[in-house]
């Protein structure tokens, strides 16, 4: 498949300001750009979808500029409720040196990255109306979908001139990059086209735009999202463990959505996954290659190895398989305690495992009880830093599910 016919084919064109983007996509090499504010140093696996899409260009030859907001991050896209909160420029600063590490590193170095208040922070106010505001018409920007759904509950001037900014971006883009497409999430529609119009009323230039489809969940909620938390693509953030635990409990209904847009699996190897998947549902195929291709492809292969050994430890009971930081990286988030030498019933009494001897009592002869994996049923036990993994933790868990860190 051509390039064109392979996103069409991922479901990852949506709108498309083009005479002709079939034409654009399987032509000759051009510049291409997609961005996104520092809102956080780092992006997270919601954004992936527009990286990986990127990286799909990027293997065709085009090539890839990725522009940091840091002007635009000062100000701050309207969001379709509330203003957002106004971070400092040294915040800004610092997450969009976390952003461009990161990004860097995906793409292997080869990927130009730039920070629009390089450009912004020395135009002045009067010129920027003369040159930009004077070519945008104020009912077109009411028009603007997330600027129509403010209005009624109010929205600043500030949010409002947001889109004349990003508009700015892919003017400068153009004069000095030769960036000729913009690529990015079908919410960003309404700032992309400003900047198509104001190249085209400013230069009577044609340059194109196509957006993707935000990803969604089964529920409907954003991709990446737990329980309002985002799945950070920084490992230090959210190890390979937790996105493993994320992908491998994908819907049945989306996993051959995901499979297209986060991999770079053929579409016959994608067939043959999911009619393997189909034959055997319960054994989770699908959702498998996921995992291992998006986290491979994120992070290496080591890391998937390493979150598919997690992942197999805890099923089988043999924590005492892992080493102290795959530990760390498993149990990140749940219930810890410090652990000191006394004996079990204790232990579980003091630490809220158990809310009373008695009720603990009752969980140790029902073998609900494991240490590091195994059944423990002496409520006498002596806990002492001698079974403690590497002499550091001691995993505790209660009936199937609910885990506990002991720390010496």
């Amino acid at each position: 498949m051509t390039l064109y016919e392979d996103l069409m084919y991922r479901g990852l064109i949506k709108d498309v300001a083009s005479e002709d983007l079939k034409k654009v996509l399987d032509g000759d090499p051009i510049s291409f750009y997609w961005g996104t504010d520092p809102t956080a140093d780092s992006l997270h696996i919601g954004h992936y979808s527009s990286l990986i899409t990127a990286k799909r260009l990027a293997k065709a030859g085009h090539h890839p500029v990725l522009l940091v907001g840091g002007a635009t991050g000062l100000i701050g896209d309207p969001r379709p409720t509330a203003e957002r909160e106004i971070i400092s420029k040294e915040v800004v600063e610092n997450n969009y040196l976390g952003i461009k590490n990161q990004v860097s590193h995906i793409f292997g170095g080869n990927v130009d990255i730039v920070n629009n208040y390089d450009w912004f922070k020395d135009i002045s106010w009067i010129d920027f109306l003369r040159d930009t505001g004077k070519y945008i018409n104020i009912n077109y920007m009411l028009d603007k979908d997330i600027i129509r759904r403010r209005l009624d509950t109010g929205i600043t001037f500030a949010e409002f001139a947001y889109t004349l900014m990003q508009g700015y971006d892919y003017l400068y883009l153009y004069e000095n990059k030769n960036v000729t497409l913009e690529c990015a999430g079908s919410d960003q529609w309404g700032n992309i086209t400003t900047g198509v119009d104001l190249i085209s009323k400013k230069l009577g230039k044609q340059v194109n735009a196509f957006t993707m489809p935000l990803i969604l969940d089964a529920n409907g909620n954003k991709f990446g999202k737990s329980e309002g938390n985002a799945l950070w693509l920084d490992i230090n953030k959210t190890s390979a463990y937790e996105i493993y635990q994320y992908l491998i409990n994908t819907a049945d209904s989306k996993v051959e959505e995901y499979l297209k847009v986060f991999t770079f699996l053929t579409k016959e190897e994608i067939e043959d996954t999911m009619a393997k998947h189909n034959a055997a549902p319960e054994k989770r195929i699908a959702q498998q290659t996921l995992a291992r291709e998006f986290i491979t492809d994120l992070h290496g292969k080591e890391e998937y190895e390493k979150a598919l050994k997690i992942s197999e430890a805890l099923f089988s009971g043999n924590i005492k398989e892992l080493s102290l930081s795959e530990i760390e990286s498993c149990f990140k988030g749940v219930p810890s305690f410090e652990a000191k030498e006394e004996t079990l019933i204790d232990m579980l009494v003091n630490n809220s495992i158990a809310s009373s001897r008695r009720e603990a009592r009752e969980f140790l002869t029902a073998g609900s009880i494991t240490l590091n994996g195994d059944k423990v049923t002496d409520e006498n036990m002596l806990i002492t830093s001698n079974l403690a993994i590497e002499g550091k933790v001691i995993v505790i868990r209660k009936g199937k599910k609910k885990y506990y860190v002991g720390k010496f």
